[in-house]
């Protein structure tokens, strides 16, 4: 079989189209034939090397979707010809303490997709079995890609920590927050929204957010002491964190999804006396992405678009690295 993928050689170099060499397939893995992948910011920061984790030559992609085009003789569950998606994890021991109580995403030696892995941009992706999720038939299967990254890591908090009758704040209303409107309304949250720029307030209630705040607005925000039960924070940028802080409710909590580099500073007494909390998590085991997509078919949510062939790659990243993308973008494969 004929394997291609596009391959960034160095940091911040341009992708190439060559051929793919995949080896044997593994006993209980999956090949996936790529139809449509997300460009997520994580694979900008992969490519920039941004994290200092990148490895080279690389195969980004983590936002898969594509038909099982073969199985190994130990995979279970899967077909060959039905449809998969495959998000930021590809794999995971599957005997650690973490995997065996369902926490397979914060196993020790879990496998990113799109580091030390080839990822989906490509012909051909290859996981686990068990980081293969069947795409449900309601869904927009050509949108779905950046929900198994996206859509997860902001689902997760929300199915952890929010109630239907909690006020919910978005901080950031990106690729992440945008789908993060979407998920707080559909479960019944009154839902607000915090945006750098008023540009985006219409898109703000359009997605479902009953209230849209202006993040550079200090007074604003002021006015909004003590009203949260849960904020998520989408963005990875610097931001007045005790201002945001001293918006939660008392037991309230400061999620963060966003991978800002910088360290969070916060006020022990503005967590001691309103008993708030500050936490962060990745994207999500395999069971609370199955549920994930279940929600999603369920509301009809996926995220809002622009699509691009996959070898128009080199466009696409430029587009997402100015910040043009609205608002998540998906490479329809054209090999």
């Amino acid at each position: 079989m004929k394997y291609e993928a596009w391959v960034a050689k160095a940091a911040k170099q341009p992708m190439a189209l060559e051929a793919a060499h995949l080896g044997p397939l593994g006993m209980e893995e999956v090949e996936i034939a790529v139809e449509h992948c997300g460009l997520c910011h994580s694979d900008l920061s992969v490519w920039n090397n941004d994290w200092g984790l990148s490895q080279y030559p690389a195969i980004l992609g983590h936002e898969v979707i594509g038909r099982v085009s073969a199985i190994g003789s130990n995979a279970k569950g899967l077909t060959v010809g039905q449809r998969v998606g495959v998000g930021w994890n590809s794999g995971s021991c599957m005997h650690c303490h973490q995997c065996m109580s369902g926490r397979h995403h914060l196993c020790p030696q879990v496998q990113f997709t799109i580091v030390g892995h080839r990822g989906g941009f490509a012909t051909h992706i290859r996981a686990h079995w068990t980081w293969a999720f069947p795409i449900p038939e309601k869904l927009n299967f050509a949108d779905a890609g950046p929900l198994l990254c996206g859509g997860i890591t902001v689902f997760a908090p929300l199915a952890m920590y929010a109630k239907p009758t909690d006020r919910v704040g978005i901080i950031g209303i990106g690729g992440l927050g945008h789908m993060a409107v979407k998920f707080a309304a559909a479960y019944g949250c009154d839902v607000t929204a915090f945006t750098s720029s008023e540009s985006t307030f219409d898109d703000a209630k359009r997605f479902g957010a009953d209230h849209v705040v202006l993040s550079k607005d200090s007074a604003a925000i002021k006015t909004l002491g003590g009203s949260f039960d849960l904020l998520i924070s989408t963005v990875n940028v610097t931001l007045d964190w005790n201002a945001l802080i001293a918006t939660l409710a008392p037991t309230g909590r400061l999620h963060v999804v966003g991978a800002v580099l910088e360290p969070i500073p916060v006020a022990a007494f503005s967590l001691i006396m309103g008993q708030r909390s500050v936490s962060g998590s990745p994207t999500g085991s395999p069971v609370a992405i199955e549920t994930m997509l279940d929600f999603a078919s369920r509301h009809n949510i996926v995220p809002q678009t622009e699509h691009f062939p996959m070898s128009q790659i080199n466009e696409a990243f430029a587009r997402l690295e100015a910040g043009k993308a609205r608002y998540r973008i998906v490479l329809d494969a054209d090999f």
